[in-house]
């Protein structure tokens, strides 16, 4: 029997993150053959290359080199360029991951040439329509065949908006299969810990690690002035890391904030994929506007601020791993964060028993193998 091919659309660090984990078990299936695109969404070798390597992926089979621009000019260009790729390739399917704009273009142009859309992390909702990340998730759950859920939580929403039973499948969360698999290739001493000791005096467990990329803040000079002026006070009582996106920095310098909060926090360059799990595993608290971090957060047991109005992982914020602090005072933004440093949550296990990319595996290998039997009666 001939393999069934798999084409997966992937274009920024979180997806590569959870592509690796599906992606390592379909190189050793047998009867399934991927063949990775990378949409060019996160486009530098700190964004991009570095995590290929670290988690052990083989280079993309093709490069789209679509980003910058604004939502729609990205997002048409890269569905664009999917099509093309997708009438060359002809995949039996199209697997999609997270919220993106490169998850929307792909899941877009393979539904248009009748390619059914597997969706990793589908049903996840923060009911912000403004936010482009829930216009991207939402629509994708729309036209996908398989709709692979974290949580529970997810699959409810899903049935409330009318999807069939059948199309849902609760396997869990691939991040926390990645989390267990390379959490334990770091330990505190050496990489980018021990160069930030040396240089800044930054010591476990004695350190804020924050990350802010999401355009509802970085757009908002109110939102950014807030969450920047929160950090810088709070730099005042513990070291805070801030690994700065090459965007956030744009901004950062286009309005004379830069200069100020490079004397204030310890800023560096975007972090690999390990690099970065090592400053979220010792570090005493996380402020993140990132839903990804929110949750690897989580799974090194070290509580969270989400600097958002809402967050679609709501499951955390119930068992008190995370607090939201929506942008919008520095006063507040910072009692939040001091009121978090030093807490715990509850002990609860809501992603799955890390076993997620398997189920994903099981059940496209089982039905696009049912498919060709159908197809030849």
């Amino acid at each position: 029997m001939n393999p069934k091919k798999i084409l997966t659309v992937i274009g920024a660090r979180p997806q590569f993150i959870k592509a690796s984990a599906v992606s390592a078990l379909l190189r050793d299936t047998r009867d399934l053959h991927e063949v990775v695109v990378h949409t060019g969404q996160h486009f530098d070798a700190n964004m991009s290359d570095v995590f290929f390597a670290e988690l052990g992926m083989d280079p993309p089979a093709h490069h789209c080199a679509v980003h910058g621009g604004t939502h729609g000019d990205m997002t048409g260009r890269m569905l664009i360029e999917i099509e093309k790729l997708l009438l060359r390739e002809e995949p039996d399917a199209v697997l999609v991951y997270g919220d993106t704009n490169s998850t929307l273009a792909g899941a877009l142009a393979a539904v248009k040439l009748h390619i059914p859309v597997a969706h990793v992390e589908a049903g996840l909702r923060s009911f912000n329509p403004r936010s482009p990340e829930e216009v991207n998730r939402s629509l994708t759950d729309r036209v996908a065949r398989w709709l692979f859920t974290p949580t529970e939580i997810a699959g409810a929403h899903l049935l409330r908006e009318g999807a069939a039973p059948d199309r849902i499948d609760q396997v869990g969360d691939v991040m926390y299969d990645v989390a267990l698999h390379h959490g334990g290739r770091v330990g505190e001493d050496g990489g980018v810990l021990d160069r930030l000791r040396e240089e800044h005096g930054v010591r476990p467990g004695a350190y804020c690690l924050a990350t802010i990329h999401r355009a509802e803040n970085t757009d908002h000079p109110a939102r950014l002035g807030a969450i920047v002026a929160a950090l810088t006070s709070f730099a005042r009582d513990i070291k805070v890391v801030l690994p700065l996106h090459p965007r956030t920095r744009g901004i950062l310098a286009q309005q004379g904030k830069l200069e100020a909060l490079e004397r204030a926090l310890v800023l560096v360059e975007p972090q690999g994929y390990l690099s970065m799990v090592q400053l979220e595993k010792y570090a005493a608290l996380i402020a993140t506007d990132s839903g990804g971090v929110q949750k690897e957060a989580y799974f090194h047991r070290v509580p969270c601020v989400t600097l958002r109005d809402e967050t679609e992982w709501v499951e955390l914020l119930e068992a008190g791993w995370n607090r939201l602090a929506p942008p919008v005072d520095p006063a507040a933004v910072l009692d939040c964060l001091h009121a978090s440093l030093g807490s715990k949550g509850k002990d609860v296990a809501p992603y799955g028993a890390g076993d997620a990319a398997r189920r994903i595996v099981q059940r496209l290998l089982r039905d696009l193998h049912q498919d060709s039997r159908v197809d030849r009666h």
